[in-house]
C-alpha cells in the first residue's frame, strides 16, 4: 500500500473510526427493550424539542436526523422518545476507547464517537482484517448494536471520508492511485470541512463536483476558503499530511434550549445564572481568567426547522478586569440581563452564556486603581476575597457533591447536564457533571 503520487510516497497510514446513530444505538445497547425499534433521543422532556439522534431503524423508515417531535410521530407513529443522558454517554465512550486500544493505539478523540489511529506499515497491510478485528472486539466487549465504520487512507481527511460512505457498520479502503475516481460520485457536502456556504464558494469559483475540486490548485483553494485551510484541505485531499497549530482554548460557555414555560425572564435569568456558575468553574479548573462575557439570545424557528423562517438573534457583551469568580461573572450577567429586559426584541427560544478574552495569571497585567480604597479594602482585596468564596464552593461541591452548596437558589433547569452536554469537539469531564451519576441501565423516557 505504498505507491508514488506527484513525487512522493503516499502509504495508507490513517484509520478513522466513526459509530453509527452513537446516542440511539448505545441507548438500545443499555435496553434490550428498544433493540429492532425506531428510538428518537431528545436533549429534554419536552413535546417541543427535536431528535438530536435516531436509530438506524428510524433512518430506515425515512426520517431526517434532527427531525423534531412532531415530524417524526406524524412518519412513525409508534416512534420512541428516550431523553439524553450524557454522562452514560461519556462512560461508554471511555469504556469503548480502552477496548480500541487492544487492538490498536488510539491518536486522537475527534468526539464522543470518531477517533483516528495512526497506522503502521504492518497494521495497514492488513487492510480490511483490522477493521474486522476491531469490530468483533467491540461487539464482544458490548454487544453487536454498537457498529461502527471504517475508512483507512493516507490522511485523516480521507480516511474520514472513507468511514462516511458505507454507513453503518461499513469499511472503505481509499488509496491515492484511485482518486479522483474512486470519490467522484461524492457531492461536495459529502466531504467534510464543505459546509453550505463553503459549496457556495466553490459554486460560484465554478466547482460543481468532486472532479472540479481535485483539479484545484493549492493557491486556489487558499483563495477560495479565504485561508490557509484551504490548502490544508487540498493538501489532506491528495493524500499529504497536513499538521495543523495546537488548538489554543479561547471561551469557555454554554447554551441551552429552553421549554416554552421556561421562556419568561425569570426562568430566563435562573437558567443564564447556573450556565454562567458552570463556565466559571470550568475556567478556574483550567487556571485561566475571563475579561469579557457575552449573553446571547435565539428566537422564531429552531436552526433545525426547514420552514426557512428567519432565526432571530440578540446579543451582549461586558468587559472587566481579569476575573475568576462567580461574583464578576454573574454581576456582569445581571448587567446583561437588565439590558436584555429593557432592549430584546423577540421572545427567546435559547440562552448562551460564554466567557473570554482568557489570560493565564503570568501574562496578566496589573490594574494601576486596583489598590484604591474601596471603604472595605482595595479593590484587589475584594477580588482576592471573592476569589476565595469560588475556589472554597468548588472544594465543597467536589467533595460533598454538587448540592452542597450554591451562590444563590440552585434551579433545576429542564434537560439537566447544565454545562455538561456533549458538543461537537468537546467530551466533558466527570467533573463537568454537577449531579449524581446515572445507572446505565436507567432509560429515561419522553413523558409526552
Amino acid at each position: 500500500m505504498t505507491y508514488q503520487f506527484r513525487g512522493q510516497t503516499h502509504a495508507v497510514e490513517r484509520l478513522y473510526l466513526d459509530f453509527d446513530s452513537f446516542f440511539a444505538t448505545a441507548e438500545q445497547h443499555f435496553n434490550p427493550d428498544l433493540r429492532g425499534k425506531p428510538v428518537g433521543v431528545i436533549p429534554l422532556d419536552s413535546p417541543h424539542t427535536g431528535c438530536i439522534a435516531i436509530s438506524r431503524e428510524a433512518k430506515a423508515l425515512g426520517l431526517k436526523s434532527m427531525a423534531k417531535m412532531s415530524e417524526a410521530r406524524a412518519l412513525i407513529p409508534d416512534m420512541i422518545f428516550v431523553v439524553a443522558r450524557h454522562d452514560v454517554y461519556v462512560r461508554l465512550h471511555n469504556r469503548i476507547l480502552e477496548v480500541i486500544e487492544t487492538c490498536l493505539p488510539v491518536a486522537k478523540v475527534r468526539s464522543i464517537d470518531e477517533v483516528v489511529c495512526h497506522l503502521l506499515p504492518s497494521e495497514a497491510r492488513e487492510g480490511e482484517a483490522l477493521a474486522r478485528r476491531i469490530k468483533r472486539a467491540l461487539a464482544k466487549n458490548f454487544s453487536d448494536l454498537l457498529t461502527c465504520s471504517i475508512g483507512m487512507a493516507p490522511t485523516e481527511t480521507l480516511a474520514k471520508i472513507g468511514a462516511e460512505m458505507n454507513k453503518p457498520d461499513g469499511f472503505a479502503l481509499i488509496e491515492a492511485t484511485a482518486l479522483p475516481d474512486q470519490l467522484a460520485h461524492l457531492a461536495l457536502r459529502k466531504l467534510p470541512g464543505i459546509s453550505q456556504g463553503m459549496e457556495a464558494r466553490l459554486n460560484a469559483a465554478g466547482i460543481s463536483d468532486f472532479e472540479g475540486l481535485w483539479r484545484l490548485a493549492p493557491k486556489q483553494a487558499r483563495a477560495i476558503w479565504g485561508s490557509v485551510e484551504g490548502e490544508r484541505f487540498w493538501c489532506e485531499l491528495h493524500g499529504t499530511h497536513a499538521e495543523r497549530p495546537a488548538t489554543v482554548k479561547r471561551m469557555f460557555g454554554h447554551s441551552r434550549m429552553l421549554p416554552a414555560d421556561w421562556r419568561n425572564p425569570d426562568k430566563l435569568r435562573e437558567c443564564a445564572q447556573q450556565l454562567t456558575i458552570s463556565a466559571g468553574r470550568r475556567l478556574r479548573r483550567a487556571d485561566l481568567r475571563a475579561t469579557k462575557l457575552s449573553l446571547g439570545f435565539r428566537g422564531g424557528e429552531r436552526p433545525m426547522s426547514r420552514t426557512g423562517k428567519a432565526d432571530l438573534r440578540w446579543g451582549w457583551e461586558a468587559q472587566f478586569l481579569p476575573a475568576r469568580d462567580d461574583h464578576r461573572f454573574l454581576t456582569a450577567l445581571n448587567e446583561g440581563l437588565t439590558a436584555a429586559r429593557a432592549a430584546l426584541p423577540f421572545r427567546p427560544r435559547s440562552v448562551s452564556v460564554m466567557l473570554h478574552g482568557l489570560v493565564s495569571d503570568e501574562n496578566m497585567t496589573e490594574d494601576l486603581f486596583s489598590d484604591h480604597d474601596t471603604g472595605n479594602g482595595t479593590m484587589r482585596d475584594e477580588q482576592n476575597r471573592w476569589e476565595d468564596v469560588s475556589d472554597v464552593m468548588d472544594r465543597l461541591r467536589a467533595t460533598h457533591g454538587p448540592d452542597a452548596i450554591s451562590l444563590g437558589p440552585r434551579s433545576t433547569v429542564p434537560g439537566g447536564y447544565l454545562g455538561a452536554k456533549i458538543a461537537f469537539g468537546r467530551i466533558p469531564d466527570q467533573a463537568d457533571f454537577g449531579d449524581a451519576p446515572v445507572s446505565d441501565h436507567d432509560t429515561h423516557f419522553c413523558s409526552f
